[in-house]
């Protein structure tokens, strides 16, 4: 495999005991750190969220293994979530938090699909930016089936240029692993970089991205380097004395496979372009109702990873 242009101090190969053991290491390091300062008194958190949604998607597919089916079908979806965060000074905090999804196709339930996923985050401001330490696991599953499992590791650094700037970047570190097909085994790594535009607070802004991704799997002809931007864009306003969210944002990401593909016998190219649009109505401090759209062009020279795809859809949340 071609190897990674990003410095080789970070290509470190982690197995699941080891990945953490590393970064529970540095958790508590950092907290231990914290909890010596005497800047204030410490003070813990709890949130979450429990959703119900329906939607209707037109092809129904396994972005992981380009796979899709050509025919829609709708689905029901439950979702919980808590969140718990803690901060261990006036400069120094953490959050760990849960979240379970269950999707249930209605025609298509060999596509039942259930998902758990754990993060934590230490932050740790350093006057006029913050540092910060990201880590992530996800467990999926496939028709009731072990599918995929994913983790990955994010330090980061961010910050205010002025009073409508705010900046952030990244380099992610993950390793990606899918049950019974071993040659989409891969590691993966990256920069992300965020830039935030407040036009009018948290009320109205404007979120510019980039991320580089390079991805090095078993089987070379599943390997590749992606460049993605996206434009997002959120807007929020009084209705009917609350305030509700309007968010619209496009991604489009260039992938270059490395390896030649059999199937078509050339190296593979996939060029994506999605949009999203969302909009929330607050119905009291804790129920929300959203509506919430998609639509997504995956333009490739491999024909089963070639398609259009819209999503269409409702959610009612009850957050605490």
């Amino acid at each position: 495999n071609v190897a990674s242009p990003l410095p080789s101090f970070f290509r470190f190969r982690m197995t699941h005991r080891a990945s953490f053991q590393k970064i529970f290491a540095g958790l508590l390091m950092i907290s231990m750190l914290a909890l010596t300062s005497k800047d204030t008194q410490s003070k813990t958190e709890t949130s979450g969220s429990i959703s119900l949604a329906y939607e209707y998607d037109s092809n129904d597919s396994v972005d992981e293994i380009d796979r899709s089916s050509s025919k829609g079908d709708s689905a029901s979806l439950f979702n919980a979530d808590l969140r718990v965060t803690h901060d261990f000074t006036d400069t120094t905090s953490s959050s760990v938090s849960l979240d379970y999804t269950h999707v249930g196709y209605r025609t298509f339930d060999q596509l039942n699909r259930k998902t758990l996923i754990l993060s934590a985050n230490v932050d740790k401001s350093m006057g006029a930016y913050t540092v910060g330490l990201d880590y992530f696991f996800i467990d999926a599953r496939l028709n009731g089936k072990k599918f995929l499992s994913y983790q990955r590791i994010a330090p980061s650094v961010s910050g205010f240029l002025n009073k409508r700037w705010f900046v952030r970047a990244s380099y992610v570190y993950a390793e990606k692993s899918i049950e019974n097909r071993p040659g989409r085994e891969a590691i993966n790594d990256g920069l992300e970089m965020d830039a935030y535009y407040f036009v009018s607070g948290l009320r109205q802004y404007l979120n510019l991205g980039y991320t580089f991704r390079n991805e090095d799997s078993v089987a070379e002809r599943y390997a590749y380097e992606s460049h993605q931007v996206k434009l997002r864009g959120v807007y929020r306003t009084d209705v009917l004395g609350r305030l509700a969210a309007m968010r619209i944002g496009v991604r489009y990401e260039d992938r270059a496979y490395r390896g030649l593909s059999p199937s078509i016998e050339e190296r593979r190219w996939d060029n994506r372009l999605r949009f999203s649009a969302e909009f929330e109505i607050p119905v009291s401090e804790n129920f929300y109702v959203t509506f919430y759209g998609g639509y997504g062009d995956y333009d490739s020279n491999l024909p089963s990873a070639d398609y259009y795809q819209s999503i269409l859809g409702g959610r009612i949340e009850f957050v605490f």
